[in-house]
């Protein structure tokens, strides 16, 4: 079979497609042909970690969705011809978080990942996918879908009357949208790019910043909202946005930190946040439990995922350019 391997080469150098050894699944395993695999900022991370000589012959991509292959010993949830997805934490399966779980991330410091032809996973690691969803739609599922799924529904409780307010318009932003239209929310959205807000507006926001045009977009929303602000701020800048979040939150509100996507830097000023009576929550993706809770959700209000470009299994590097572009709306997928 072919999969794509890291090496300590520079840029996209560093993905190479090889030939290996078809998997076996053993007790308690399947092996599933994966159909789609897509990408997320993580993986630019990873692929820069691999140019310094890091993570030498890691399968990248934690997002990928197949149909089960073969089947190990002892297995009773799953059957040949399934359709699933690879949950992203192998290990977390359901109820709180644990820091083991860290290294049980596919397509990072300890196991392979989804950008090969053939994968073995143990059985626990698998969800169903969504019945009226392609394979290229479901692939965009288990990082960026349910991060936002675990951050603003299952934790944040985002329902009928709330605010919420999304950064840009890339995966997790815009399931966080679609979320919010879904449950009754009003959505803000800020970009750089009034094509990319009109693109939104369609979706279903109904407050659109164009951040490069109004810098203190905090004070738009909040003029925006009648000094209310947003229930709930998907948090996905780190510190080039943190301090504009903690002013645009309301009293009471939620602020889902799940990125670092300007870089580390200077850390905030949280004295808002006790205030206003506001919290922050923590969010690293999710559990198969989660998983499995956001695909009843997308499959009751019929959601399907925004996807913007799609590549062949031989342009994978094509599509680590594209994403590092920062133009794309939505998801970038690699189809088989």
């Amino acid at each position: 079979m072919k999969a794509y391997h890291l090496n300590g080469h520079a840029g996209a150098a560093s993905l190479v497609r090889a030939d290996v050894s078809q998997p076996e699944p053993a007790n308690g395993e399947v092996r599933i042909r994966v159909e789609a695999a897509s990408l997320n900022y993580r993986d630019l991370l990873i692929l820069d970690r691999a140019a310094q000589g890091e993570l030498n012959g890691r399968v990248p991509l934690c997002d990928g969705v197949g149909v089960v292959d073969a089947i190990g010993a002892d297995v009773v949830q799953w059957k040949v011809g399934d359709r699933v997805a690879a949950s992203y934490f192998r290990d977390w399966i359901s109820g709180p978080f644990k820091a083991s779980y860290i290294l049980s991330a596919l397509g990072g410091n300890t196991l392979d990942g989804m950008l090969a032809e053939y994968v073995v996973l143990p059985a626990t690691a698998l969800v169903s996918v969504p019945a009226h969803l392609s394979s290229v739609e479901a692939a965009t599922l288990p990082c960026a879908g349910v991060t936002a799924f675990h951050g603003l529904i299952a934790r944040g409780g985002m329902g009928k009357g709330d605010t919420l307010l999304v950064q840009g318009t890339g995966g997790v932003a815009l399931f966080g949208l679609q979320f919010a239209v879904a449950l009754g929310a009003r959505a803000i959205v800020i970009s750089s790019s009034d094509e990319k807000l009109a693109r939104a507006k369609a979706l279903g926001g109904s407050i659109l910043i164009n951040y490069r045009d109004t810098p203190d977009w905090d004070a738009a929303l909040m003029k925006a909202t009648n000094g209310s602000g947003a229930s709930h701020v998907l948090e996905l800048g780190g510190p080039g946005t943190y301090d504009r979040s903690l002013r645009s939150v309301a009293s009471g509100g939620k602020i889902v930190q799940i990125g670092v996507l300007t870089g580390f830097g200077p850390k905030p000023d949280l004295a808002r946040l006790q205030w206003e009576n506001a919290d922050i929550i923590g969010v690293t993706v999710g559990s198969v439990e989660h998983f499995a809770a956001m695909n009843r959700f997308l499959t009751e209000h019929a959601i399907h995922p925004i996807v913007d470009r799609i590549y062949g299994f031989d342009e994978a590097p094509e599509a680590y350019a594209h994403l590092r572009t920062g133009s794309h709306f939505g998801k970038i997928v690699i189809k088989f």
